[in-house]
């Protein structure tokens, strides 16, 4: 039916378990869209379809037994190929990955979403170890925007931004270390969550960068991103960063509105790091909050240090992690992605030790930023989507590597762990751009009522490609 691929996770869900639609049915229109679709976008991998259809045929059994299907009943998603699939290897967007041993056993997410009626559909593509902004992988190819094909698809969850824009998803999974869900869920025009670090569990996912690694959802709806994230909820001990807390729901919290909010939104480096277009998207969502909030300019200025301690942590560390590889198999590295390993593997140990340090410092900065605001808006991305193939980001008359600028406006929370919502902001005739909505530790709540409350006042939307809107499940 040509309203499935726009339909949103919940539409899907509800029209399962009422019986107005089988999962089968569901699945097989999926698995059409994504035929018809992905040979433009390359943004799945593999494409897991005998798997998905007696997932499906299995449901719908269980369904017609009287069972009761779950929250995300028959509901597709796709996973960034970092999260093991049963019987695949687990990729992590290289050419040296296609040699493990196939995955014994799913990811603890995936395993958590299929739990709860969802129905995996395929692994996705994304930057060579996890290493990029851009969406450009020298092994698989680019992952192309869906608004604009000769557009970025930015990374590195470049294939879960992508497939969920396009109507091949309604949920993907990805992961966060450096702003990997917050540039493509900008770029694309899509809602993504980065959770507080911790907050889900990593279990059978291969790391990038294990003190700074994040997994979260991209959907078309705030309302799903808090679907899928209360399904993922929970502590476990294969992961030594997360947390013990318990389930705390999100989704039950979005109708209860944000209320009056002091919005904080960083002044002084931050304003010179991003273009007009990401400038009236923030004027947009702060005249579009509800109630008579308080608007204020808050001091993170360390935010630039921060970046930078960030910068030095993440080369050294994945540089350890990969280490032997780089030893033994160099040349079947992306040259980038390779070299900037190389220059991790030779920074003086003194100066990550001073890093470290600086990072706990620019978290003490940032709390106290919350001291008076409830949350901070700050564009995801200095620019909306740049060519395939460009280089350098002119910005402000300066002109900067394209490739790391992407992620000029994310990393800086990234490295403390803030959970953060992002949301796309169309203008008419333009690329999306998205906003961060930046919440203290372990209130993904607010952020994603305050993602809701935009979304309903039609500020944050996620338009289909060439203007179709979303439409429910008929």
């Amino acid at each position: 039916m040509t309203d499935l691929p726009w339909a949103q996770a919940h539409e899907i869900a509800e029209a399962v378990r009422s019986g107005r639609r089988t999962a089968a049915s569901v699945i097989e229109a999926t698995l059409g869209r994504i035929a018809a679709v992905d040979p433009r976008i390359n943004a799945f991998t593999a494409v897991t379809a005998e798997r998905a259809r007696a997932e499906a045929a299995a449901l719908d059994r269980a369904i017609a037994a009287g069972a009761a299907p779950g929250p995300l009943a028959g509901v597709p998603f796709a996973v960034k190929n970092l999260f093991d699939i049963k019987g695949l290897p687990t990729l992590c967007g290289s050419k040296i990955n296609r040699d493990r041993t196939p995955a014994s056993r799913d990811a603890l997410l995936v395993e958590r979403l299929r739990a709860a009626g969802a129905i995996l559909v395929g692994a996705l593509g994304m930057g060579e170890y996890a290493y990029d902004f851009t969406g450009e992988n020298a092994h698989d190819g680019a992952v192309r925007n869906p608004h604009d094909p000769e557009r970025m698809s930015g990374g590195s969850s470049s294939g879960s931004g992508a497939a969920t824009a396009a109507g091949m998803a309604p949920i993907s999974l990805g992961s966060d270390t450096n702003g990997s869900l917050r540039v493509p869920a900008s770029l694309c025009g899509v809602f993504s969550l980065k959770p507080t670090y911790g907050r889900l569990p990593r279990t059978r996912t291969f790391s990038f960068v294990d003190s700074l690694d994040h997994l979260g959802p991209f959907a078309r709806s705030v309302r799903d991103l808090a679907l899928a994230y209360d399904a993922m909820q929970g502590p476990d001990g294969g992961d030594h960063a997360c947390t013990r807390r318990g389930v705390e729901p999100a989704l039950p919290a979005l109708a209860d509105g944000p209320g009056r909010l002091r919005i904080g939104v960083p002044g002084g480096w931050f304003e010179t790091r991003y273009g007009p277009e990401a400038r009236e998207a923030v004027g947009r969502v702060l005249q579009g909050l509800p109630g008579s909030g308080q608007i204020m300019r808050v001091d993170l200025d360390a935010a630039e240090a921060g970046r930078a301690a960030a910068y030095l942590i993440t080369n050294s560390e994945s540089a350890a992690f990969h280490i032997e590889r780089l030893r033994s198999r160099a040349q079947d590295y992306d040259p980038d992605t390779r070299d900037r390993f190389l220059a991790g593997a030779l920074l003086p140990a003194a100066w990550v030790a001073r890093a470290q340090r600086v990072r706990a410092w620019w978290l003490t900065q940032a709390l106290a930023a919350f001291s008076v605001a409830d949350v901070l808006i700050v564009p995801a991305t200095p620019v909306p989507a740049p060519r395939r193939g460009e280089t350098v980001l002119d910005l402000a008359g300066r002109k900067l590597p394209l490739r790391p600028s992407l992620g000029l406006l994310s990393q800086p929370f990234s490295c403390i762990g803030l959970p953060v919502v992002t949301v796309p902001v169309f203008r008419p005739g333009e690329l999306p751009i998205g906003v961060q909505i930046i919440a203290p530790p372990w209130r993904e709540d607010l952020a994603l009522k305050v993602g809701h409350a935009l979304e309903a006042r039609g500020v944050a939307t996620a338009h289909a490609p060439g203007g179709v809107r979303a439409q429910a499940v008929a």
